[in-house]
């Protein structure tokens, strides 16, 4: 009995993307095959890392390791304030210095050319540029310089790309929404601006990601900075619970796509 290629599209979200890897378990654990993910920001860097063949488990250990002070090497501000070196040798050491198509399964990084206003999909080339370009969240992470283009973060333009995983060739997409606004957030810092501004201007945007996507995940993990990579074994225990209460509605998407197109 054939069944649907199943797609995730994971979207940005800062510290908060690592629900993701809860909801990636709970759905192996529950034999949901994974067949290709679209990921913004950090959502890309966990698909990339899962893709890379790396179980859940390390995983899960290295995101509990994953401090800012391994990866925020700050800059002059000129076009932001933390140069991104470090991150990015953080990612091409945990990917193995693989290029996007030698991934496990499909793979696309969405990012965002900030003189055009495009949104850029990467499904090929080294995955350590690709993410780098794909978490430069504007005014923090100094834009990432690529054949010719000036990128930021693929939340910018797709926060959540339900449209590219669709477009990868999935019957059936599972979108993670990890970016929240926080109602009465204290705002203390040029970050915090930044991100919650974001969240606002994309507040709209979700809502139709909502409609186009066959189930939104949202895990609940706004209480948590998405900068701070403090909290990281709760934020992955939401993303993992969060999921789990929808498995009985992902399962029947399956089984309902198969009834018709069983031949």
């Amino acid at each position: 009995m054939k069944r649907p290629k199943i797609g995730l599209a994971l979207g940005s979200g800062g510290a908060r993307g690592f629900a993701h890897l809860g909801a990636i378990k709970v759905l192996r654990d529950e034999g949901i095959p994974v067949d290709m993910i679209a990921g913004s920001s950090m959502g890309a860097m966990v698909g990339c890392f899962y893709g890379a063949g790396l179980d859940i488990g390390r995983l899960y250990k290295l995101s509990t390791a994953f401090k800012r002070k391994y990866y925020l090497d700050f800059t002059v501000p000129k076009m932001g304030f933390i140069s991104g070196k470090r991150v990015k040798e953080l990612i091409r050491i945990f990917t193995q210095g693989k290029n996007i198509q030698e991934l496990d399964i499909p793979v696309a990084v969405v990012a965002t050319d900030l003189v055009t206003g495009e949104k850029v999909v990467f499904r090929e080339g080294p995955i350590a540029d690709a993410v780098r370009a794909s978490i430069a969240i504007p005014g923090i992470f100094v834009p990432e310089k690529l054949n010719g283009r000036i990128l930021v973060d693929g939340g910018v333009a797709d926060r959540i790309p339900v449209s590219v995983v669709r477009e990868m060739g999935a019957d059936l997409v599972v979108a993670i929404d990890v970016s929240h606004v926080k109602a009465n957030a204290e705002i203390l810092s040029i970050f915090d601006v930044i991100m919650q501004s974001i969240d606002i201007m994309q507040m709209e945007l979700v809502s139709h990601r909502k409609i186009a996507s066959d189930i939104m995940i949202q895990p609940r993990v706004e209480m948590f900075s998405s900068r701070a990579f403090t909290n990281i074994e709760e934020i992955i225990l939401i993303g993992e619970q969060e999921t789990r209460k929808r498995i009985p509605e992902i399962k029947q998407a399956i089984e309902e796509w198969k009834e018709p197109n069983t031949e």
